[in-house]
């Protein structure tokens, strides 16, 4: 597959668009996340089953909405976020966007592949000395699917999510057991403590950042509608098991990491396999992702090069030391991302009333200061909220921008249309 064939600088074509298994499949495997099975394992130890299980629905479902939100958009537009954020932050202010979307996938990059060498190590026992070499190891092999493009993620993804699935339900079917049934498992009582608001965060920050950049496949999608029920089922489904699974599980064995835990179940081999297919299946979009977003801040369309280049940054950041930074990492991304994906929105409806103009034929401002005026107020304020930081940020930086855009409209109405 060539580089031209994944646009990285343009609309995808009508032809070629894909199904709603193809999306969904693809979609399910970015959404099954180790990462985000240990957040579930912290509800799993905060809350008792049945508060558990609405907070993932709860959570999940917000999260759903917002991805299917933009994968409308993406599929409508044939864009995906890096390129819209050319329409709402300016020719150069979106490389605002691009570097942010950037950062937060390249992130999860560098701890997944942090996390699967020291845990491998861990599990089998092997030397200390073998931590580093094993990073390096994996974070250019996972780099290798993302390498073949869309084509490669789907083929992973009907492998390895059907496994994947099978194996948690396993751990989930002896867990039940050790518990004693449902009703032991309803008289199990947390043994930490966490609000709600807190535990809905979590759950929605733990993926805002793969919600915001998931338009990447979703732009492919044949409709608008197989978009957004991609979407949903995925985001939905998909995370919505990884939290249910890793909080299912902790509350048995008040145990908020699934390796350990599944070590407990005596599924030492299995945890293996099922950490290494995990991810495996979320790395090759992650590094995907940071390379879509590296294209468009360098305004190059030679992917595969951009995808080493990064792997080889993310090698690095493993190396660093990003195992420990897991939770300030989640904390910031939940607050600087989703805005992004609210003044998109935002744009995309109020502005353009539903139609981006050809990107390609179009002459943009080179700083949009409404945009970017709306994303820092989301930011900061989603920054600073005590309630749901993520939809404070949607909700702040989507406002922000209405309010901005009909203020000046009306200041200098014979410049409305070209691009405040």
């Amino acid at each position: 597959m060539s580089e031209q064939t994944e646009f990285p600088l343009s609309e995808a074509p009508k032809e070629g668009r894909r199904g709603l298994l193809s999306i969904s499949m693809v979609l399910f495997s970015f959404t099954f996340f180790t990462g985000t099975m240990f957040a579930g394992g912290k509800l799993g130890v905060a809350f008792p089953l049945v508060d558990m299980l609405w907070i993932a629905i709860i959570g999940n479902l917000l999260l759903a909405l917002y991805a299917a939100s933009l994968a409308l958009i993406a599929a409508r537009s044939g864009l995906n976020s890096v390129l819209m954020g050319r329409f709402c932050f300016g020719e150069i202010g979106s490389k605002l966007s691009d570097f942010l979307l950037g950062f937060a996938e390249l992130g999860w990059y560098a701890w997944g592949t942090a996390t699967v060498a020291i845990t491998l190590v861990r599990l089998l026992a092997l030397p200390a000395e073998f931590t580093q070499p094993l990073m390096v190891l994996f974070g250019l092999g996972f780099s290798i699917t993302a390498l073949v493009g869309y084509k490669g993620l789907d083929i992973l993804s009907r492998i390895s999510v059907p496994l994947m699935f099978i194996m948690l339900v396993v751990s989930m079917w002896i867990a039940t057991g050790d518990a004693g049934g449902w009703q032991g498992l309803t008289g199990k009582m947390p043994a930490k403590t966490m609000t709600w608001s807190v535990a809905i965060t979590m759950v929605f920050g733990t993926f805002a950042s793969g919600a915001t950049q998931a338009t990447n496949w979703t732009r492919l999608a044949r409709s608008g509608k197989v978009a957004v029920t991609a979407s949903i089922i995925s985001f939905l489904g998909g995370n919505g098991l990884m939290i249910i699974s890793g909080a299912y599980c902790a509350i048995v064995y008040q145990q908020a990491d699934i390796v350990a835990v599944m070590m407990l179940q005596g599924l030492s081999i299995a945890a293996v396999i099922m950490l290494c297919l995990n991810l495996w299946t979320i790395q090759g979009p992650t590094i995907y992702n940071v390379s879509a977003a590296a294209c468009h801040l360098l305004r190059t369309e030679r992917r595969r090069t951009l995808t080493l280049t990064s792997a080889g940054v993310g090698i690095l950041l493993a190396l660093g030391g990003m195992y420990e930074m897991l939770i300030p990492f989640l904390v910031l991304l939940g607050s600087i991302i989703p805005p992004i994906g609210g003044v998109i929105m935002a744009d995309y409806w109020f502005r353009y009333r539903g139609q981006y103009p050809a990107i390609r034929q179009t002459v943009l401002p080179r700083f949009n200061v409404t945009g970017l005026s709306a994303y820092a107020i989301g930011a900061l304020l989603a920054y600073f909220s005590p309630w749901i930081a993520p939809l404070v940020g949607i909700a702040a930086s989507a406002t922000s921008y209405l309010l901005l855009t009909m203020i000046i409209r009306r200041a200098t109405p014979s410049v409305a249309t070209q691009g405040e």
